[in-house]
């Protein structure tokens, strides 16, 4: 057969031929960005992390922790390591350290065990540190700085073992850093010098777990208005006996969650929906508890469940898409991403979500398509999805 008649070369291949070129210059510019050896990132950044010691009404000692600057006076930490407290003191850890007062809290985040705190400290005292919504990979290598047992400024290094999800809440990732009581708050820096997570202290069994909340969920955190630490400690104390009963679950629930135990945290949930059937939330976790067991159609129902109380939820059509592309159900599955991507079109994992299922369905060309309204949305998933095509 001559070149002239050969058959002509699919366009979709031609493009996934220049996304690999793309791909392969990526890699070689992030190597080039991890060039800093370890104790060299560690100066680099450490000035930009604090310690934190909170005190009672009488003075005395409660909790200590720790905490980053994220822009100038502002420290973000763990909203447990404040939320007691009735006066809280913020450490710098550059040259020998100086020790500044906090009034309140900015902002917090009952979920995520968020708080940002305002710390009068000089504008030229504060090392502000870059966030990254990036996620890392399973095995990359992460450091964590903090204040372990107020062992000041202590580093641990590891890699990641796991990266999870906690629905409504973020993504969750698990490393073989050694943390303590102290590292509550702690940022996980990658060997670019970024925050990619802040450490949240989870025990089980007496063991402590290498838990952190990826950065992305502090861009709920708005700090416009100050929250004195009297009213944090005492911002609970007037809910109804029926409400404060739910909201306990529901926070039992997303601890369960964070340590990958579904099936404790399913009872934990079916509590709150038994108490408050009218809990979007609730329902949207039942039913990811549901998929973790295996239980399709049971967590389609909750999702559906979740949908008549709260129409536009994008969280609950995305949610409902996985279910129903784990039942096999690929043309519900990409009816109820296309809802989510509709009422939500910068969310780059209903696109991914699509070229997935359209990949099980062995529509190539389509799942092509999603992938370029992927790439300006998410880097990072459009890269995984391209991967797909190679298998």
């Amino acid at each position: 057969m001559s070149k002239s008649q050969l058959p002509p070369i699919p366009r979709w291949l031609l493009a996934l031929c220049l996304f690999a070129s793309a791909l392969v210059g990526a890699a070689h510019a992030q190597q080039a960005q991890q060039a800093e050896s370890l104790p060299e990132l560690v100066r680099r950044v450490k000035p930009s992390v604090v310690a934190i010691v909170t005190y009672d009404a009488k003075g005395e000692p409660l909790l200590s922790g720790s905490g980053f600057f994220i822009r100038p006076g502002q420290v973000l930490t763990n909203l447990h390591v404040v939320e007691g407290a009735r006066r809280v003191e913020v450490k710098t850890l550059d040259g020998k350290g100086r020790i500044y007062p906090s009034q309140g809290a900015l902002d917090f985040d009952e979920e995520a065990d968020l708080a940002i705190l305002s710390v009068d400290v000089p504008p030229e005292r504060t090392r502000v540190i870059e966030l990254t919504n990036s996620l890392p990979e399973e095995g990359e290598g992460v450091f964590v700085i903090g204040n372990p047992l107020r062992l000041e400024g202590s580093v641990s290094d590891g890699i990641v073992s796991a990266v999870r999800e906690v629905p409504n809440l973020g993504k969750i990732i698990q490393t073989t850093a050694p943390i303590s009581h102290g590292n509550s708050g702690s940022p996980v820096f990658n060997y670019r010098g970024q925050v990619v997570g802040v450490v949240t202290v989870k025990v089980t069994n007496g063991q402590n777990i290498n838990l952190a909340l990826a950065s992305a969920r502090l861009n709920s955190l708005k700090p416009d208005k100050l929250t004195p630490y009297d009213a944090l400690a005492t911002r609970n104390r007037n809910l109804p006996g029926g409400e404060a009963s739910a909201e306990w679950w529901y926070k039992n629930g997303l601890n369960s969650l964070w340590l990958g135990n579904y099936d404790g945290a399913l009872g934990s949930f079916e509590q709150v929906v038994n108490k408050n059937p009218n809990r979007v939330e609730a329902w949207i976790q039942v039913g990811y508890c549901k998929v973790k067991q295996g239980k399709m159609s049971e967590a389609i129902r909750a999702y559906k469940q979740a949908l008549r109380l709260r129409p536009n939820s994008v969280e609950a059509y995305n949610k409902l898409g996985d279910a129903y592309y784990y039942a096999s159900n690929f043309d519900e599955a990409i009816a109820a991403y296309r809802q989510a991507a509709r009422l939500r079109p910068d969310l780059g994992e209903a696109f991914y979500n699509l070229g997935m299922t359209y990949l099980e369905l062995g529509d190539r060309p389509a799942a092509l398509a999603q992938s370029h309204l992927l790439r300006p949305l998410d880097v990072e998933l459009y890269q995984k999805l391209l991967n797909e095509f190679r298998r």
